[in-house]
Formats: structure tokens, C-alpha cells, sequence
């Protein structure tokens, strides 16, 4: 059975590794004022984007999910003649629409796809998947991973599906985002209650950077730090202390939001690599996407794995 897998662009995981392993790509599109970006993880426009609009105006950033039509086009299209099954990997449904709207396209996907696939000479049915990764950023990152490596492996669609199911309800995403203010302005504008407006205001006069968290969905703060640098480095400490705790997969994803070698310079990262060559668990690192960039700024870091219950400390 031939197996694909869509993601988001929102999915915090290098282009090149998507490209290798032939993960489709529904990109989500940025609008700054009169100025439109469709966010295709090309990481050199991304950050040539945003240094020219993010910085004083992302906050104000309309982000547009993937339309149903065009996700039905790429299906039909491409999809239903190249695979036998497909998974579409979205990121969390509290964050986006995409997830309504590929389980919308869907519906109609199924209805039409008979006659396209005969003509191109497939008498077996198609089948599509949508899971809701229930996360965010480098978080996301786990489930394609995880399909990927599976598919490579030969295990079945039964199979796939009943792991990434599992995997979805025990990753974790953690962020430290760099610029407070920034934070705040874009939660105001989102009207979003997941960090507290107060918290965000007295953070930015104390320079006391959060430590944010997403699990099932959920967002919100699971700590505080001053200072930029000593955040991320006991973020850091705490995702090698996971790894050697033992991870559900053999997967670590870390996403910054900027160039790479201002990532590999902080304070815990060298430490955190060397825990994950000890215990055989794979780094997946990229710049943050444009849709995490005008969300919590840029210069944030994110982690992700899959790991047992745990807290934060």
C-alpha cells in the first residue's frame, strides 16, 4: 500500500526532510497590511520577511488556513492517483481552521475520487485520515516523524493511524518567546486568554520571560525566568532531562525563530545535543515558521517531543 502524508506549514520540521520523504505541504498564508506571504518553509524568504514586516507590524498578522477547495484540488489532483492512503497531520483545531477544513474537503474527496483513479488504472479504493496533532511548532513535528519512519518500516495503515492517535495525546510543545511586548500586542489583537494579558505586562517590565506549554490542545504558562538567555537554557536542561528520562520516540524537535547559529549559540543547547547522541534520540531543527513567527515573535524558542506525564520544573 502506497502510504503519503500532509502536513501544515505551520509544522516546525526542516524543508529538506519534508522534501526527502515526500510530505505534502498545505500552506498557510500571512497577511501584513497589503502584504502577503504563503508560507511554503522556504526558511531564507521567511526570515527575509520577516525582518522587513514582522518586527514592528506582526502583530497585527492575519493568518488564512488552507481553503477546503484547494485542499479537495490537491487531493484530487495529485493524492488519490500517487497514494492508496493518506494522512493529514494538522496542526491543533484550537489553533486553526485548517483541521475544519480538510475534514470538510474530505467528504468530498471520498465522493469523487472513483473515477479519477480508474482512469489512471487503480481498481482499489482510497482512504484519507485527518489528525489533529493537538499541537503547535516543534510539537507537530512528532507525528510526521513518527508516520514516516513507520511507513519505512512497512507497517500498515490500521497500524500508522492507531500510533499517531496515541502519539497525539502525549506530545508536548514548550516556548520561550523573546520579545514580551510583542507577545502582548498580539494577544490583544487575537483577543487571546491562553496567556494573561497582566502576566504578558508585568513579564515585559520585569523582563521575567514565560515558559509556555502545549498538550491536547491546551496552551498556557507552566513557568517564569528573567531574562531571555536563562529561560531558554532551563528549557533546554529540562528537554535533556526528559530525554535521559526516556521519550516515547526516539524524536526531538527544536525550532528558533531566526537564523540557526543564534539556536546552537544559546546557553543548554550543547548539553541538550549531547543527550540526545547519548540516548539515540534523532534532533530535528528548523526556523520557526511564519505562522509561529507573527503568532509569538520572532527570536522565540520552541521544543517538542512525545514523553509520559510529566511537570515542568
Amino acid at each position: 500500500m502506497r502510504i503519503g502524508i500532509v502536513v501544515d506549514s505551520a509544522c516546525d520540521l526542516p524543508p529538506a526532510w519534508l522534501e526527502a520523504h515526500n510530505v505534502k505541504l498545505l500552506p498557510v498564508t500571512v497577511r501584513i497590511g497589503e502584504t502577503r506571504f504563503v508560507d511554503l518553509r522556504d526558511e531564507r524568504a521567511t526570515l527575509d520577511f520577516v525582518e522587513a514586516h514582522v518586527a514592528e507590524r506582526g502583530h497585527t498578522a492575519e493568518t488564512a488556513a488552507y481553503p477546503s477547495e484547494q485542499i479537495k484540488a490537491l487531493f484530487l489532483d495529485e493524492l488519490v492517483v500517487d497514494y492508496d492512503y493518506v494522512f493529514c497531520l494538522t496542526i491543533t483545531r484550537s489553533r486553526s481552521q485548517i483541521h475544519d477544513n480538510a475534514t470538510h474537503a474530505s467528504f468530498a474527496i471520498l465522493n469523487e475520487y472513483k473515477p479519477i483513479r480508474a482512469a489512471a488504472g487503480h481498481t482499489t479504493p482510497f482512504a484519507l485520515r485527518i489528525v489533529d496533532s493537538q499541537q503547535v511548532f516543534a510539537g507537530q513535528g512528532i507525528l510526521p516523524v513518527e508516520a514516516v519512519r513507520l511507513r519505512d518500516a512497512g507497517a500498515t495503515a490500521p497500524e500508522i493511524r492507531t500510533r499517531l492517535e496515541f502519539l497525539a495525546e502525549r506530545s508536548y510543545a514548550y516556548m520561550v518567546p523573546r520579545d514580551l511586548g510583542y507577545l502582548r500586542a498580539r494577544i490583544k489583537h487575537r483577543g487571546d486568554k491562553s496567556v494573561s494579558l497582566l502576566a504578558a505586562l508585568i513579564g515585559g517590565a520585569l523582563d521575567i520571560k514565560p515558559i509556555l506549554h502545549c498538550h491536547r490542545g491546551d496552551t498556557g504558562p507552566v513557568g517564569k525566568i528573567r531574562g531571555f538567555e536563562p529561560a531558554a537554557e532551563k528549557l533546554l536542561t529540562f528537554a535533556a532531562e526528559r530525554v535521559r528520562a526516556g521519550l516515547l520516540t526516539p524524536t526531538l524537535c527544536l525550532s528558533y525563530g531566526g537564523e540557526l547559529a543564534q539556536l546552537h549559540a544559546l546557553p543548554g543547547y550543547t548539553a541538550l545535543v549531547e543527550a540526545c547522541e547519548a540516548h539515540n534520540v534523532e534532533r530535528f531543527e528548523t526556523v520557526m515558521s511564519l505562522t509561529g513567527m507573527v503568532n509569538v515573535g520572532a527570536g522565540s524558542l520552541t521544543v517538542g517531543f512525545a514523553a509520559p506525564p510529566h511537570s515542568f520544573a
